[in-house]
């Protein structure tokens, strides 16, 4: 059997997508509303996951979403993106959110997360995606964890399908 073709994460990757904060994104606590935050993340990591395979492509879960930190008015956040790893028709893609002061250009980790995607054929049906060629050794390591986290999901669904 032949080899699935590859693409390099570099490929798919989003750095540094850069979004204002303004009065509007703000929770009653005065810190930036998470739903924003997970839903422009869902966004972008669709975008990755389109990038990489040429398909149309569903979020099929997200897993350990973590706030580090909360994001304050006058903050830019910066969203980092890449694709770990791709199983068959699968995906799983990296978030990492950073808010930067923009007057003294300090970043904090606020949150980090993982998104599973699968890409569709014209028939709605899942169909197989290029695998992932890692190209520094911190996409080694993001890409050997990646099997980890994909293991515990499956062990999951088979848990719970039992009930």
């Amino acid at each position: 059997m032949p080899a699935r073709p590859s693409r390099p994460v570099s490929a798919s990757a989003i750095d540094k997508h850069v979004y204002k904060v303004f009065p509007n994104d703000m929770n009653s606590h005065q810190t930036v509303f998470g739903g924003m935050i997970m839903a422009k993340c869902d966004r972008l990591a669709l975008v990755v996951a389109e990038r990489h395979s040429g398909h149309v492509c569903v979020t099929a879960a997200v897993d350990s979403i973590h706030f580090r930190a909360p994001a304050k008015g006058n903050d830019t956040l910066l969203f980092n993106l890449a694709l770990n790893r791709s199983w068959g028709s699968s995906m799983e893609i990296g978030a990492r959110v950073e808010a930067e002061n923009s007057y003294t250009g300090q970043c904090r980790h606020i949150l980090s997360a993982f998104f599973t995607f699968v890409a569709l054929d014209e028939n709605d049906r899942p169909i197989d995606v290029p695998a992932v060629k890692p190209e520094t050794e911190e996409q080694q390591r993001r890409f050997n964890n990646a099997e980890i986290r994909r293991q515990g999901r499956l062990e999951t669904r088979k848990k719970l399908n039992e009930r």
